[in-house]
Parts: C-alpha cells; structure tokens; sequence
C-alpha cells in the first residue's frame, strides 16, 4: 500500500491489496474511483462526517469491484495529485466515478471544491486555492466509459464575510455524454452534514448500492426518497444524467427485498438471535406473527415456521447472509456472520464494514429518535418505521429522545415532527397539534401532511376542510409523496373542492415519480381498469409498485400476464411473479394459486410447479393443479425456500 501521512491521508489503489473475488467473477468492468472527503479544515468550520462518508464508501466500492484512490483530509497540492493520478487511471476504465464529501462553493455559477489547507482572503484567492470541478469533470470526459459523480458538498458558505460573491449550494452542471452527476440536494440548496456518522446522503447512498440487480437510475430515485424522509423535504438529492446505458452497481440478478432475505436467512437458521433482530427491524413486516411465534410459541395461533426440506449447504448459506449482512448494513447481523464464520470467505470484508457501523450504544439522540417515532409512510432502508400502536408502550422514551435531537438539531424541523407524534401517541393532542404546527411552519413534510389530516378529521383542531387542502397543498409543492396523493384523493372524489380527474392523475404520477409504492399500484389499477392511462402501462406501474415496496403488485401483475388481455400472454412470468409474491407478500399469492386455483390457467400453475421442483420441493406431478404436495411446496418456498435461480423466462 502506498500512503502519504502528514495530516491528511492519501491511499492509493487499495482494492488491489483487498480483492473482491465474489464481484470480479460476475462483472469484466474495469471500475476505477476517486473519493475524497475532507472534514478537518485548518481555516474554516470543520465538519462532522465527510472523513466518515469517504471511508465508507470507499469500502462499499471497493466490495463492488472498483479501484479506489482515498484522499481523507487532504491539502491543495494532494488533492491535485491524486486527481491527476485518477485522470491517468481511467484512459482505459468502463466505469469512473468521483465522489466527494466536504466543503463547497459556487461563484458565478462555477463549482469549487475546498482542500482542508486552503486559505482564502479574497476572490483571487480562489483559483490558487481551491480545486475547480470543471478541472475533474474534464479528466472525465476523456474516459472511455460511462462516469458518475457524486457530490454531498452542498453545505452552507464556509468563508461567510470573506467572499460576498459565494452562493449557497451547487451550481448546476452536466452537459457531456455518458454522465450521471447527482447533488446531495437541489442545485443552490444546502445539504446538511447529517446527525450520526454519515450524511443523510451518504448513508441513503450506501443503503441501496448493494441491492443486486438495481439500476443506477432506480438507486437514486430511492436514495431521494430516503434522504426526503429522514430530513422531512428540507433536503431532495437531485441528479442530471446523459447516461446512454443502464448501470448497476451490483450487477447480479435482482431477488427479493432485504426483509425478505433476513426472513429467508432467519427461518433456515431457526436462530432466537436472527429472528429478534427481524421483529425489531420490521415491526410491521410480513412475516412478523410468524417471528413472534418462533419467539413465543403460545403466540402461534396456526403461524408456526414449517418447512420439509434440508436447509442449503453451508457454504451457499454464507453466501446469503453474507449478502444480506452488506446490503441491509446491521452491525448485529454483520457481527452474527464473524460469530458463525470467524475465518469465512468474506471475513475480511466483514471486519471492514462492522468497522463502519456504529453500536446502537453509540447512536445518538437523532438516530434513536427516529427508530422510535419514524411514521410507516417516512420509512427508509434503515428505518423502518412505527406503527401507533407500537409507539404509544414507548411514547415517554420517544418523547425524551426527540426532544434530544429536536434541541440537538434546530435547524431540523423533522425532530420536532416526530416529537409531535410520539406525544400525541402519548395522549397529549393539544401539545402535538402545537408541535406540528412549529414544524409544518418551518417546511417539514409530515407536519403538514399529519396536521391535514388531524384538520380534516377535526381531532384536536376545529375541522376545516378548506384549511386541511391548503395544507396538503403546500406540503405536495415541497415534494411530499403523501399530499400529492391526498390531493388526488379529493380531487377524485369532489371533496371539498371541484372534481379534476386530469390534476388527480397527475398528481398520482407525480407522486409515483418520488417513489411512492402506493401512487404507482394505483395507477396500475386506474391504467387496468381504463379509467386513466394506458391499460398496456398498468403492468409496469406494478412493476414500479413491487420495486417501491408494495407487494399487491405481485398478484395485479401476474393476473395480468395470466389473462393475456391488457398485456401478451406470458405463464412463466406470470409464475416467476407468484413465486415471488410467495416470498414477499402476506401471503395472497399462495392463497391466489392455492385456494382459488380454477381462477388461474393451468400453463401458469405448471409453470410455478415446474419451478418449485426444480428448487427440489415439489415431489408430486406437474399437472397444473393444486394439492397437498403443491401446498406443502409452496410454504417451503415461502420459509427460507427462496430460490432466484429458478425464476426463469
């Protein structure tokens, strides 16, 4: 390893002393990236997480087959060495990206990237003293292959006084082809350095880079959707793409959500440990009275865990929870891989990642807050979300810890929000309805949205339908998922205001656009039954659905597929959609194929019995009808059965 250790740390290269079989052997990309994240600035405000950020993503790239040049804290002529090194890198590279974390500016629409040492006096300084990205995005164009560049470097003016000339944020920028440039928040917006180790950002970022199969495109969509969540609207990542090719970071074959494969994981273990850490992480998850049950077997009430098969061998076992210990970034599951595999193939990684991941002894009063008060709708890929039924036992720690973060963050109203919340489940709704009212006044998205509906239901505010759309109204021009979604609603229904089918719809794409599971089911449904849209576009609304995280799309779609009215007849996707159904949902489309078998075509329930045998759960015959031995197949499949590589077309 090459390093230069002065104060600031250069590392060069350090996925050829870290290989990653596991990914060289699924892609022949040459991926080559630059991370810089510089938090310990000499001269102007330092920040909290970019040497966090960039250490970090450095280990998720380099477990996604990339070289990465590491600069953390680095100086002018650094920062300058280490681009050109990555300019000469990537002549020959499929794939080049530059990531940064840290201070930056714009000056006359021009973005300038701040090195820990600079020192700046005034405008002239500039040019000496920074690092222009133009400089880097030219290195870049010359690369052969497709570039991405993110920036979580829209903080707030860090020579404030010094140059009047500076603008808040970013500058837009991104005209060359084959690029994805992608702010940590909207051009001339300020990101915030976010409340626990990484920035809201970063750490949506590093949620969904490891999720197999999953474009680039459809990544940023959830990471947006995150980052809107934890930080209430008051920060929307936004991206400019002239991509000409799809991309995924993690290029093998899509499978099933990471509850799915932690209820996957957990059932063939039949571990205490695997399935306590299910029902914490998914308090509403689909599987949940099962886990409950495991846990508690005088709760079992018909959801005992059954399966008549042997669990897979050890060394495709690894390989699952291996892949599900990164992509869902739980330092519990990654410390329960080194507990089952102290010398496995990915130990090394593991010690890496679990190194980035912080106890839940050391998480603040921001990250506990949110895992007690987060509402189901604002749920992220690592936060789930409460139900109010779950929080109301948990109201007064809910309560103490966001008035923590509230007086820890005041420049983010989202605390206050979910203080509100946890002191309504408390019981106390005139102290929320002033609590939301602070909130929503100061931008946060489920204030408004949460104050709209207490307005309109007339719950601890005098009802007023009028006042509960303004609401709604002004939460879905911020960019709140659930307004615009409300707005159809009425819009639809002539409530309170005049009845606009178009606006409705519009809104409901809208709304689908920010990745809302709901909008995009319905408008599947709407597009189906010819009310809206295309009906050849409701399979893919489904489709969107399913990806969004909502599981009715599994069922709509196949029937769809089965049918062969709207779309071309297709059994064996109809099937490989059931299976997955199977998996993934409550359980409807078991019951579907099961229980309403006549319903279905045989072609399809062959398909789905060719596919249960050849994962080596169905014994009987391929006949197209249900039984016993297709029953017991499909619970099999359902408890830690799954199996992609049979889902083919």
């Amino acid at each position: 390893m090459q390093m230069l250790l002065t104060k600031s740390i250069v590392v060069l290269s350090l996925a050829l002393l870290w290989p990653f079989a596991a990914l060289a052997q699924i892609t022949d990309e040459r991926r080559v990236a630059l991370i810089i994240g510089n938090s310990d600035y000499e001269l102007v405000s330092p920040l909290d997480n970019p040497g966090n950020d960039a250490a970090d993503i450095t280990v998720a790239l380099e477990g996604l087959g990339f070289e990465v040049f590491l600069g953390l804290d680095v100086g002018h002529q650094q920062m300058a060495d280490i681009s050109e090194q990555f300019s000469t890198a990537i002549k020959n590279a499929d794939v080049s990206l530059f990531y940064y974390a840290g201070h930056g500016f714009q000056v006359g629409g021009q973005n300038y990237l701040v090195p820990t040492d600079a020192r700046i006096q005034r405008p002239e300084d500039i040019g000496e003293q920074t690092i222009p990205l133009s400089v880097i995005l030219e290195r870049m164009e010359a690369a052969p292959g497709i570039k991405f560049v993110f920036l979580d470097a829209c903080r707030n003016n860090p020579f404030e006084g010094i140059l009047t000339s500076v603008s808040e944020g970013l500058a837009r920028i991104g005209n060359a082809a084959d690029f994805m440039i992608s702010f940590a928040t909207q051009p001339d917006n300020v990101a915030y350095d976010g409340t626990g180790r990484n920035s809201f950002f970063t750490e949506a970022l590093l949620s969904h880079i490891y999720t197999p199969g999953l474009d680039v495109s459809d990544l940023m969509i959830s990471v947006r959707k995150d980052v809107l969540s934890s930080t209430g609207g008051r920060q929307i990542p936004w991206e400019n793409s002239s991509l000409t090719r799809q991309f995924r970071f993690d290029p093998r074959p899509d499978t099933v959500s990471a509850e799915t494969l932690l209820w996957q994981v957990a059932a063939n273990a039949r571990d205490p440990q695997l399935m306590k850490l299910y029902a914490e992480r998914y308090p509403q998850g689909v599987h949940s009275q099962q886990v409950m049950a495991f846990l508690d077997p005088s709760l079992a009430d018909g959801n005992t865990l059954s399966r008549d098969y042997a669990p897979p061998q050890q060394d495709a076992q690894e390989e699952r929870l291996w892949q599900l210990a990164r992509r869902g970034r739980m330092r519990p599951l990654v410390q329960f891989y080194l507990d089952q595999y102290p010398n496995g193939t990915y130990a090394r990684d593991a010690r890496r990642l679990i190194a980035t991941l912080p106890a839940d002894s050391q998480a603040g009063a921001g990250r506990l807050c949110e895992r007690l008060a987060t509402h189901p709708r604002d749920a992220t890929a690592s936060t789930s979300g409460v139900p109010f039924s779950k929080l109301q036992p948990n109201a007064l720690s809910a309560i103490q810890a966001c008035q923590a973060a509230a007086a820890a963050s005041p420049n983010l109203p989202h605390y206050t929000a979910l203080l509100a919340r946890a002191t309504i489940a408390a019981g106390d709704v005139e102290e929320a309805v002033r609590l939301y009212k602070i909130a929503a006044d100061q931008g946060d998205l489920r204030a408004m949205v949460s104050l709209g509906l207490m307005t309109e239901a007339g719950r601890g505010v005098p009802a007023n339908q009028t006042e509960a759309l303004r609401l709604f109204e002004a939460a879905a021009k911020a960019g709140s998922a659930d307004a615009k979604i409300n707005l159809a609603v009425a819009l639809f229904e002539g409530a309170g205001l005049q009845k606009d089918e178009a606006r409705a719809v519009q809104l409901l794409n809208e709304a689908a656009d920010l990745g809302s599971a709901i909008a995009n089911y319905n408008l599947g449904v709407l597009a189906r039954d010819g009310s809206a849209g295309d009906p050849a576009e409701a399979l893919e609304y489904f489709r969107r659905a399913i990806k969004a995280g909502e599981p009715r799309g599994y069922v709509a779609g196949a029937i769809l597929l089965d049918e062969g009215r709207i779309v071309a007849r297709n059994p064996n996707a109809a099937a490989n959609l059931l299976l997955r159904g199977a998996a993934e949902d409550s359980g409807e489309s078991i019951q579907q194929i099961t229980q309403n078998t006549s319903d279905w075509s045989r072609d399809t329930i062959t398909a789905v019995q060719e596919r249960l045998k050849a994962a080596g759960y169905y014994k009987s015959a391929v006949d197209g009808l249900s039984g016993p031995g297709f029953v017991a197949a499909l619970e099999t499949w359902r408890n830690g059965g799954f199996e992609a590589d049979v889902l083919i077309e």
